[in-house]
């Protein structure tokens, strides 16, 4: 009669040998690649997130509302609190992605009227266009993605 072989200390020391050439292979993948960071300025965008989202709570909070007409060449913004009144001074600006454009342009918006904020278009500003639009005014912010066809 044969005795039986215990396979199970096999079975570590092949386990323990894997993880060993894994950790040396990926600590030889790190000092050869260097960083692969995408973005050089994430730390900063990473803090603007968290700040960003106590503003939108904030605008949701007071019960902020736009409503967006076009008139002629002229975009018209209308922002309201929860009660239906106007959010006066807020401080608006609308980023318009231009397809010849390798970033976004930034225009502020003029208030007209109590809650009323308007940006006159240029004739050159034709076509399909995405936009972002935000409003702030006291600590809170309100930001909203556009799809302007002109």
């Amino acid at each position: 009669m044969a005795a039986k072989k215990n396979i199970y200390p096999i079975l570590i020391l092949l386990l323990i040998g894997s993880f060993l050439c894994f950790s040396v292979w990926s600590a030889m993948r790190a000092a050869d690649m260097g960083p692969q960071v995408s973005d050089a300025d994430y730390y900063s965008k990473g803090l603007r997130y968290s700040s960003t989202m106590v503003e939108k709570r904030a605008a949701s909070v007071l019960g902020w509302k736009v409503s967006t007409r076009l008139i002629g060449r002229t975009l018209e913004f209308q922002l309201k609190d929860k009660e239906g009144q106007p959010v006066r001074s807020a401080q608006g600006t609308l980023s318009l992605y231009l397809s010849d454009q390798a970033s976004s342009i930034r225009f502020p918006l003029q208030e007209i009227a109590p809650g009323v904020y308007t940006l006159d278009l240029t004739s050159s500003m034709t076509g399909e266009m995405t936009a972002r639009l935000e409003f702030e005014r006291d600590g809170a912010r309100l930001n909203r993605q556009l799809l302007l066809n002109l």
